[in-house]
């Protein structure tokens, strides 16, 4: 059943910070997937990168994605969940998919710690380069693309809520 609502979009969105406070608001729980990962594997994001590469990182986390369970949850996956094709798969069987969409100037201007985010991003590469990879990729997974631009986190809350209560209206 369709009953989560899982945040996608690039680092620095505000994925988790909306998730946390829309959770609330709507009285679900909320998961940060990158937090599993952290979790399961007893290390951060940028150490699982950097001790087994970027390739290895997308692998475990398409694997973990791919078996979240959860019901009536709010869930904020890593800015590279998109690359995983069954772990999408799997979120837009138990979800709607809301991606939180910024431009890449908001993106860089909030990205200040790229080197300890765990940021999946291959050597060489810009974050203008991963932003202009990602995007289409958010917007062939989104349910609904939120503006994250021009609205405070209490406005996105807002609106992610409005949607989810009418997708709860059709039921």
């Amino acid at each position: 059943m369709k009953n989560n609502i899982i945040l996608i979009g690039m680092p620095g969105a505000g994925k988790s910070t909306v998730g946390v406070l829309l959770a609330k608001a709507i009285n679900y729980e909320f998961l940060d997937t990158d937090i599993v990962i952290q979790k399961e594997n007893g290390k951060k994001l940028y150490e699982i990168i950097n001790e087994k590469g970027l390739e290895e990182f997308l692998k475990i986390e398409n694997e973990t994605l791919s078996r979240v369970e959860a019901s009536n949850t709010v869930i904020a996956t890593g800015g590279s969940a998109i690359f995983g094709n069954e772990a999408m798969e799997h979120l837009r069987e138990i979800g709607h998919i809301v991606y939180i969409k910024l431009s890449c100037e908001e993106i860089i201007r909030r990205v200040n710690n790229i080197k300890t985010r765990g940021i999946a991003m291959k050597k060489g590469k810009t974050m203008e380069d991963v932003y202009r990879e990602r995007v289409p990729l958010y917007e062939k997974y989104a349910d609904i693309i939120v503006d994250g631009e021009n609205t405070t986190i209490e406005e996105a809350v807002e609106k992610i809520a409005r949607i989810n209560y009418k997708e709860q209206e059709k039921l």
